[in-house]
């Protein structure tokens, strides 16, 4: 959600949008006993910026708690953290500092995808992604959160998601698209080789035409 100073929309933190409790609520939770959010949208890549990242965790451990729900098993799902996790795993850790929250399987996909799409570098497929499950489960919620009266309540739009990201209806509607395209063309959207408006256009095409597309242009540049 957004909050309105002067005229300007001011984006909540992570943990506002999280409703975190204090640190003092952090457990210490065996790394194996975590697995990933299903169909998460966000990569965790073993780039050069992980690497900082396990340094950084092998100098002074885990400064921010993940965050998880229980599962039906006695485990744990990811919500916010999986390159710590990750990281974590690699620099030898056996346990993680986590924040364990009860949420619905809605709940869950909007706070993971609220928690995760404030990072500086976004490629534009998890963007899409991302914003196609927020809108999704926010949907089958059936109204908008800040409307208490029944008869008030209406469907979230793509202006209203894109308010809760900082973004245009507009925009948030261009992503989507994106998750419409064939995957070896998302891929050259990823690596910049095609144009995001031109990516949008490709989207509304037929599945074996795209198909033709991106043979045409691995061949022809």
């Amino acid at each position: 959600m957004t909050n309105r100073v002067a005229g300007k929309i001011k984006l909540q933190s992570v943990d506002e949008l999280l409703g975190v409790p204090e640190i003092s609520g952090t457990q210490e939770i065996e790394i194996a006993r975590i697995h990933e959010f299903p169909n998460h949208p966000f990569k965790v890549l073993d780039d050069e910026r992980m690497d900082l990242l396990v340094d950084s965790i092998r100098e002074n451990g885990i400064l921010n708690p993940v965050i998880v729900r229980p599962d039906q098993n006695g485990d744990y799902e990811m919500i916010s953290g999986h390159r710590r996790l990750h990281a974590a795993g690699i620099a030898g850790l056996q346990k993680i500092p986590a924040i364990v929250k009860e949420m619905s399987d809605d709940e869950a996909i909007i706070k993971m995808v609220d928690a995760n799409i404030q990072r500086e570098e976004i490629l534009p497929s998890e963007r899409a992604f991302s914003l196609k499950m927020k809108m999704d489960a926010m949907r089958r919620q059936g109204s908008r959160s800040d409307l208490t009266s029944g008869n008030d309540c209406q469907k979230w739009s793509s202006d209203e998601i894109g308010e809760t990201v900082g973004l245009k209806g507009r925009q948030v509607r261009n992503y989507i698209r994106l998750t419409y395209l064939i995957p070896e063309i998302l891929d050259m959207v990823d690596q910049k080789k095609i144009q995001f408006v031109s990516a949008v256009d490709l989207s509304y095409l037929e599945e074996q035409i795209q198909k033709w597309v991106f043979e045409y242009i691995k061949d022809n540049g």
